[in-house]
Parts: C-alpha cells; sequence; structure tokens
C-alpha cells in the first residue's frame, strides 16, 4: 500500500474534501483524487460518499482509516526512535523499502532477504540505503558474512513491524487475501499444558482458525510481544509489567505438591517440617513457582536441590526419585491420570498463581484475535464451575 495514498485518505476523512485535503498535503487535487481512486481498487471497497456537504467516510472507511492511523503511527514512533526528529513516514517511506528492510532483519543477509521478497539483493540493499539516508546514521553492518541491525535499526523494525500488521490486518478484515490471519500465541510453562491447547482446539473446531506458538519465559515471551513477533501472550502475571503492555487477568490456579505415585508422603498430610526433610525440585529464580517454593520454606529451605523448569524432566526425576515440586494441576494432569505422579496434600498452604492474557497497550484485536481472548476467558470462568469440571474429568483430563 502506497503510504502518501494512506495519509491522503486520512487527510480527506479529517477535512471532508479532496481540495481541503490537496491544499494541506501540497499535493493536486487530481493526484489525490487518483490516489483515493487506487486505494478503494486495492481495498475493493468505496472509502468514501459524496453527499451535499462534502466527502463523507463509508462505514468500511471508519474501519480502514482506524488501521492506517495506528499503522502510520507506528512508523512516525521507529522514525523518531531511529532518527531523534519528527518525520513524516507518508513522504520519506515506501512500502517497499519497509518491506525490504524487515525482511533483511529477518534473514540476516542481503541476498535472502531478496528470496524472501522477490527482489533482487541490489535493491534490497538501495532501500536500506535510503532507509538509512532518511533517519541520518547506520540501521545495519556487516559482521562477516551476516548483516545485523543495530539498536536503531532494532527500534525502526519493531514498529515497521507492527505497522505493517495493521495494514495486512485490513485487508483480513475486508475479507481479502485469504481473510484469515495467523494467531501468534506466547505461552509460558503454566498456560500451555491446558488452557492454550484447548482455546485453540474450540476455535479451531469452529473453523477459520490459524495458529503459531512460541514458548519460553514471561520475560522471553513479553519482548517477543513488544516486538511485534507475537499477538498474545497467555501465562503468569508478573508483578511489574512493561509500560506498553497491558494485562488482563483470567483466573487464579492454585499451586499443588507433587511426587511420584510410590512417595512416602503420598496419602499423608505432612507438616512443613516433613516436607522439608525430603529433597525438591524448584523452578527457576524469578518465577512464580520459585517465588511460592521460597515464601512456603522462608524458615527452613531444603538443602538438596535441583533446578529445573521443564515438566518433562521434572516428571521423569519424581517418578525414580523420593524428590517432591510445586506446579499447577494443569502442568501434570496427563502424569497424574496415568499414574506416574500424585499429589501431595498438605497441612501448609502453597498458594495460588494468578494467570493472565498480555497485549500491547492501544492494540486493537483482529476479529479472530478477539474471539481467542474471549475463549480464553470463558475456559477460566467455565474452570470455576462444576460443569467444566465434570466435562474434564469424563475426558479424563484431570
Amino acid at each position: 500500500m502506497n503510504f502518501w495514498h494512506l495519509r491522503g485518505f486520512l487527510e480527506v476523512r479529517a477535512r471532508g474534501s479532496i481540495s481541503a485535503a490537496a491544499n494541506a498535503m501540497g499535493t493536486s487535487q487530481p493526484a489525490l483524487t487518483q490516489g483515493i481512486a487506487k486505494l478503494e481498487h486495492q481495498l475493493e471497497h468505496k472509502l468514501f460518499e459524496r453527499r451535499a456537504r462534502g466527502l463523507i467516510i463509508t462505514p468500511v472507511g471508519e474501519t480502514v482509516a482506524l488501521r492506517v492511523r495506528a499503522a502510520l503511527d507506528h512508523l512516525a514512533q521507529g522514525l523518531h526512535a531511529a532518527s531523534g526528529k519528527m518525520l513524516d513516514p507518508a513522504r520519506r517511506l515506501s512500502h517497499a523499502q519497509v518491506r525490504a528492510f524487515l525482511a533483511l532483519v529477518e534473514t540476516g543477509s542481503f541476498g535472502r532477504a531478496g528470496v524472501a521478497t522477490g527482489m533482487a539483493a541490489a535493491s534490497i540493499h538501495r532501500a536500506v540505503r535510503a532507509l538509512e539516508d532518511v533517519v541520518g546514521c547506520p540501521l545495519a553492518e556487516r559482521r562477516g558474512r551476516a548483516v545485523a541491525v543495530n539498536l536503531y535499526g532494532r527500534r525502526l523494525a519493531r514498529d515497521s513491524r507492527l505497522a505493517l500488521a495493521e495494514l495486512e490486518t485490513v485487508f483480513t478484515e475486508l475479507g481479502l487475501q485469504g481473510g484469515e490471519l495467523t494467531i501468534v500465541v506466547g505461552t509460558t510453562p503454566l498456560a500451555r499444558a491446558f488452557l492454550v491447547p484447548e482455546a485453540m482446539a474450540t476455535m479451531s473446531a469452529q473453523g477459520g482458525a490459524r495458529f503459531r506458538v512460541l514458548e519460553g519465559s514471561w520475560a522471553e515471551l513479553a519482548e517477543a510481544l513488544r516486538e511485534g513477533l507475537a499477538d498474545i501472550l497467555v501465562g503468569e502475571v508478573p508483578q511489574d509489567v512493561h509500560p506498553e503492555l497491558e494485562l488482563q487477568v483470567l483466573h487464579d490456579a492454585p499451586i499443588v505438591i507433587v511426587a511420584g505415585h510410590d512417595h512416602p508422603l503420598v496419602g499423608r498430610r505432612p507438616d512443613i517440617a516433613m516436607l522439608a526433610s525430603f529433597p525438591w525440585i524448584v523452578a527457576p529464580r524469578g518465577t512464580p513457582l520459585r517465588d511460592a517454593w521460597e515464601r512456603l520454606f522462608c524458615e527452613s529451605p531444603p538443602q538438596s536441590l535441583v533446578e529445573c523448569g521443564s515438566i518433562m524432566i521434572i516428571g521423569r526425576l519424581l517418578t525414580s526419585s523420593n524428590q517432591l515440586t510445586l506446579v499447577t494441576p494443569d502442568q501434570v494432569a496427563l502424569q497424574i491420570r496415568s499414574g506416574l505422579l500424585a499429589r501431595v496434600d498438605s497441612t501448609t498452604e502453597t498458594g495460588r498463581i494468578t494467570i493472565g492474557a498480555t497485549l500491547r497497550r492501544g492494540w486493537r484485536p483482529p476479529a479472530a484475535h478477539a474471539r481467542f481472548l474471549a475463549l480464553l476467558s470463558e475456559i477460566t470462568v467455565g474452570l470455576d464451575s462444576q460443569r467444566m469440571r465434570r466435562s474434564l474429568v469424563e475426558r479424563r483430563w484431570v
């Protein structure tokens, strides 16, 4: 999409006439009229209706305008971060330049970027150099055979990625280009065992859903979310959240003590002293489960510890030793169902973890993403109801 045409579209929307918008942009009326016509042809929808009092934007046009405004704002933020100046992306950037630069960022090579975009490597090189001229500083540098972007380049890439995502959403919301977006979900270990796959399965059964799942720690996934590499992060709610992100609390998950099925504490209600007499597997530092464990044993922690975040390794260790660990029920539901692991009830309170969905602040989820978020809420609300609990038991999940 032509950024200049997009700017013209927003100016006509704001001023209600081609002539006023053309004057504001310093261009001719025929040029702006032609730009709007090209945009309407590209989107296969009328964006304005002519009325006695001027041009009135259509409902479709309003939908497009929200995405276009967000896209141009992202580009302006990226240019400002890289150059320190307030630059108009509609005057200084082209869609081809942005695509070329992002391809270089993602592939690390002018040649591979050319293959990814269908452009010649020389064209990728020229586009990146043109961007560097715009911001007034280098954005990338060669490191051997690879090309790495610097801090300014990463910031521009991030905002460019978010901008193109908004424009891609325009086509999806209008039913063009297949009418389907991929929902990129980041999930931490606490949400990937049941909540995220349950929502994905429900939505996939309804048709028209594509997913890509990213796994990692909350900090890693939050960075991917800010960079535009993920759309939604589902996992524990941290104490401190970056101001560019916002949280939607979903539910509180109980923390339970788990051991191998034949552990001597299974079937008993041990106190804190008895729990401390056994070796433990603990989550990595800075995670909610580790914080809960440290609160549990704040006075006399066990001496024999294994630090591990992999539920597969933890499960194997528990079945072949007398170790204990703290988890949420969803993480080990299958192992408990199969009889490999068992819960250990205790006289000591182990706490709960708040699970939520994290989004970029100010982001307007497309319809598919909004539906996925709604399903997450429906499922977590249902977890507290007897009907959902019976359903899970019937399916032998827990």
